[in-house]
């Protein structure tokens, strides 16, 4: 700590030429004057290179136990913890400048976190976001690769949005990030848990081991707002020891909706929370959205914003990109493309559509490489479930054969009536099932949602946005 208090008290002024970093891989060159963090990766170990960065020029190592390197090495318990308080401190400590509300859960985080934003920036706040889509300071979008960024760019991020006014940052909090420590020492206003059903377990190995992740934000905030129709919520909300405010279908929930009515382009339903209720008209439809609208209502009102407001705000809200999102199209039937990529955002989404189909419920989806593989067969269960029928199709591939992929799913279809078709290229997909589309159906593309890129062999990215595919089907299309 006795380092710790220097560094932070002095990062600046007696550190000018060091770059602090934390190398997960080998590929950086390495800079003389370097603080070279040691971080144990899950396939990279910076110790195992130490004496090497010492060799081409870094200053010092930071390392977890006696490496034998003498003076230039410096000991510390925990190198990612201390990597994350270095690096606030290089940035001045952005962290200490706003208020921070974190959403995590499977499913639900980007709605949310944008509907939160939405309504803090209609009362007047400057809001800085941190999300799945891209992040953004106010009115400006920055790019991202992770929901939750590395801590280093995480705190360049915080910094920049305090420059820029922000009072407020509304943030995806992913297990990953929480797990590998990349939020440092961020302390939360607010702490959202959805729900957590089976996804990433390639990295966490067990359900158990991702609802821990996921409960690490807890120990973190003031407020907790928590889903408690989900087991995990449930769970959550008995085990820890800050301010709780729970949320749900039933009225045994602090927040919950009565009287919802699904329409294709919205809902309306009755908020209640205390002994009284507010008349809701969202311009989102789904059960799932209604959710998201009571966990972003739960937070705003743990801020001390008035209900009356974050109603009119909330009202306002037209949507977020890639979730249940309506591309325009000139024919009697509709597309919407969604995110879902998990057996229960599967459920989710085409429960929610099938209330208001007139005609059949199609689904396409497929399911991304190099992931959990045990959940693809449960997808198709899911889908089975409400369509009416299935295109199968390519996700993001990675490294995987995508016909082996679509075999996996398509073992989750063994006994079930519910007609299929498999067209492995996701492009032509689209088109064929664009091109059986009659009057009143629905389609639904699962799993891209925002993405306007597909990933192959070898990580290579090549772009591809469902909007333009369909709009690039239309001509084929003939209009009846």
């Amino acid at each position: 700590m006795r380092l710790y208090a220097l560094l932070e008290e002095n990062a600046k002024t007696q550190l000018p030429d060091m770059e602090i970093t934390g190398l997960t891989d080998d590929s950086r060159k390495v800079q003389p004057g370097m603080l070279f963090v040691c971080i144990r990766g899950e396939r990279f170990d910076g110790h195992s290179v130490a004496a090497q960065v010492l060799e081409q020029g870094a200053a010092a190592v930071l390392v977890d136990h006696d490496m034998g390197l003498g003076a230039r090495q410096i000991i510390t318990n925990d190198t990612r913890a201390l990597y994350g308080k270095l690096c606030a401190a290089w940035f001045d400590h952005p962290e200490r400048k706003m208020h921070f509300i974190g959403v995590t859960g499977t499913n639900g985080k980007t709605t949310i976190t944008n509907l939160i934003k939405h309504i803090l920036t209609e009362n007047g706040h400057i809001v800085g976001l941190v999300g799945t889509i891209q992040n953004e300071i106010g009115n400006r979008v920055v790019h991202t690769d992770n929901t939750t960024p590395f801590v280093y760019d995480l705190m360049r991020l915080y910094s920049d949005m305090a420059k820029a006014g922000c009072d407020y940052v509304v943030m995806e909090v992913s297990s990953f990030g929480l797990v590998q420590q990349r939020i440092g020492e961020t302390h939360f206003d607010v702490a959202v848990f959805t729900n957590l059903t089976q996804d990433h377990l390639d990295y966490h190995g067990t359900m158990e081991n991702y609802y821990q992740a996921k409960k690490l934000l807890f120990s973190r905030c003031d407020h907790a707002v928590i889903d408690v129709d989900d087991s995990y919520g449930k769970r959550l909300y008995t085990e820890i020891t800050c301010h709780k405010i729970s949320y749900g279908n039933h009225d045994n929930a602090d927040y919950y909706a009565d009287a919802i009515k699904l329409h294709a382009d919205g809902t309306s339903f009755w908020l209640c929370c205390g002994d009284k209720s507010y008349p809701v008209d969202l311009h989102l439809t789904g059960m799932f959205n209604v959710s998201n609208a009571l966990a972003a209502v739960a937070a705003c009102q743990a801020i001390g914003m008035p209900l009356g407001k974050i109603r009119k705000a909330l009202e306002s809200c037209t949507g977020v990109r890639g979730r249940c999102e309506v591309i325009p199209i000139d024919r009697d039937f509709t597309v919407l493309c969604d995110y879902a990529h998990t057996p229960d955002a599967i459920e989710n989404i085409l429960s929610s559509v099938k209330e208001y189909t007139k005609g059949r419920l199609i689904c396409l989806f497929g399911c991304g490489g190099n992931r959990d593989a045990a959940k693809r067969p449960k997808m198709a269960k899911a889908a089975a479930k409400y369509a009416d029928f299935l295109m199968i199709t390519s996700d993001n591939p990675r490294d995987e054969e995508p016909k082996a992929i679509i075999a996996d799913i398509l073992t989750g279809l063994e006994g079930s009536d519910v007609p299929y078709e498999v067209v492995v290229d996701r492009k032509e997909a689209i088109l064929r099932t664009m091109q059986m589309a009659q009057p009143g159906d629905v389609i639904v593309l699962a799993g891209k949602g925002h993405e306007d890129y597909q990933i192959l062999k070898g990580g290579v990215h090549i772009h591809m946005d469902e909007r333009e595919i369909v709009k690039e089907c239309l001509p084929l299309v003939p209009k009846r």
